[in-house]
């Protein structure tokens, strides 16, 4: 799973796999070796890298935490590969008419309008399954919808045509 973590003007991407048990961790697309114990369930945290331990305080929730490191206080946003895709898609979702694409791959798991069917700007159209999660993609404006260009339980990948709105 791909996270982004951005302090201040700097972000880095963070990917994290697991494979036969062990967790493999790579920082820009470069491997990061580091161990980490948990002190308490409050948020303390002791990071073993290169010989080295650093003592971590964290708190927050699953968007902006805040990490304390050797006296100095950092802020911090996260956000998951699936929040990024549809951040990015709220931003560049146009308020007119036409192809609504989907904004990252899954599958569609089902319909909520057929065609001709009138829409409201934010009326469910589909829900779209991705990553074990289901997103229930709304209409960007009112209108009509002119095609539907998927079916329920198939495959999309991101940027295909869902339906069109009129």
């Amino acid at each position: 799973m791909k996270y982004f973590i951005a302090c201040g003007d700097q972000e880095v991407e963070v990917d994290i796999n697991e494979e036969g048990g062990q967790r493999f961790v790579r920082v820009n697309g470069e491997p990061f070796e580091l161990s980490y114990t948990e002190i308490d369930a409050l948020g303390q945290v002791a990071v073993q890298r290169h010989g080295e331990t650093y003592a971590l305080s964290m708190e927050g929730n699953t968007e902006k935490v805040r990490v304390t490191l050797a006296g100095h206080v950092y802020g911090l946003a996260l956000e998951d590969e699936r929040e990024r895709a549809a951040h990015v898609a709220e931003k560049g979702r146009g308020k007119g008419k036409g192809p609504l694409r989907a904004v990252m791959p899954g599958f569609v798991a089902e319909l909520l309008v057929a065609e001709g069917d009138p829409v409201e700007e934010g009326t469910p159209l589909l829900l779209l399954e991705a990553m074990k999660m289901q997103n229930e993609i709304t209409a960007p404006c009112s209108g009509i919808v002119k095609t539907i260009a998927v079916a329920a339980g198939e495959a999309v990948q991101a940027g295909d045509v869902l339906l069109t709105i009129q």
